[in-house]
């Protein structure tokens, strides 16, 4: 549960701190995907 709390915080922090074009914005959150896919996979297992 810990992990899933660091995530989250993690992917907010990338969210916010986004670039001001479309594209930093959609790599960002590509990347809080992944960290929750990644998130859930450890979670799962």
């Amino acid at each position: 549960m810990r992990k899933i709390v660091v995530l989250a915080a993690a992917a907010a922090a990338l969210l916010v701190s986004a670039c001001n074009t479309v594209e930093g914005v959609g790599r960002d959150v590509s990347a809080a995907g992944r960290a929750v896919t990644d998130t859930a996979r450890d979670v799962k297992n």
